[in-house]
């Protein structure tokens, strides 16, 4: 188990602000599982129109984040030799079970159910404390950088 920055998951992933959505992995068992951490901020653009006075995150972004969490963890355990990345390719089972405004930290939480080859398929959700707030399976594929 390991706990990784903000410093080290900009070199795991190519997203940058306003698009990366995960702050911390507070644990992640490579090859198995990963937790991690995006807080929630009033000053993310989407709040602007999403909607004023009443500010919610947009489901889409909950789900990107799932995957950019599942990114990280695919990117860790990966025995793949060379330069590669990960593409989100499919969401199945997406469920929003309540609403996540600012202020809220939204712990994330995945797991590999399935892999093979280059495919991946991870059983994620998202909470607030201890609540669930989002759940999904989603699938990625590795694919070598210049390939």
């Amino acid at each position: 188990m390991e706990d990784i920055d903000i410093k080290a998951i900009l070199g795991l992933l190519p997203h940058r602000y306003p698009f990366l959505m995960v702050d911390r992995v507070l644990e992640l068992e490579k090859g198995k599982r990963i937790r991690a951490l995006k807080n929630v901020t009033f000053d993310e653009p989407h709040f602007m129109g999403h909607f004023p006075g009443e500010p919610l995150m947009p489901g889409v972004l909950m789900i990107e984040a799932l995957a950019q969490m599942g990114g990280i963890l695919i990117r860790l355990s990966s025995d793949l030799e060379g330069e590669f990345e990960v593409f989100f390719t499919g969401v199945d089972k997406a469920r929003f079970r309540r609403p996540v405004r600012p202020g809220d930290r939204l712990l994330l939480e995945g797991e590999i159910i399935a892999r093979k080859g280059v495919f991946w398929k991870m059983r994620c959700r998202g909470s607030v404390d201890g609540e669930v707030v989002v759940e999904a399976d989603l699938m990625g594929v590795l694919r070598l950088k210049d390939a």
